[in-house]
């Protein structure tokens, strides 16, 4: 399975992890979650693995604009139907390899996974 980076081409961490790949030669495909949303399923699974707290980016621009109802009583089922709404509002970037999942940028991190 090659490597898939997930997230939004503005985003500053995004882009340092992008560059970060590129200089190290790692051949990896880009899910636009602006262009091509996000699946469910693997939204689950994602939430499964990190914990909808951690994934859910609730210091975003996105998720503080939304109505305040809708940020009250949250669940797992709430923030997966919220990113699925608005996959702004999912912490950036979510890196799928073959050895697993990585959430957000760290160059430590990845230079061990990748």
């Amino acid at each position: 399975m090659p490597v898939t980076l997930f997230g939004i081409p503005n985003c500053d961490t995004v882009k340092k992890a992008r560059a970060w790949l590129a200089d190290r030669g790692v051949d990896y495909a880009f899910h636009d979650y602006k262009k091509s949303g996000v699946d469910a399923d693997q939204l689950a699974d994602w939430t499964r693995r990190f914990g909808w707290e951690k994934l859910l980016n609730r210091s975003g621009t996105t998720f503080r604009k939304l109505p305040d109802e809708v940020k009250a009583d949250l669940d797992a089922a709430k923030a997966i139907a919220i990113m699925i709404a608005n996959p702004s509002a999912i912490k950036r970037p979510v890196v799928v390899h073959d050895g697993g999942v990585l959430l957000g940028f760290d160059a430590a991190e990845w230079e061990q996974a990748l």
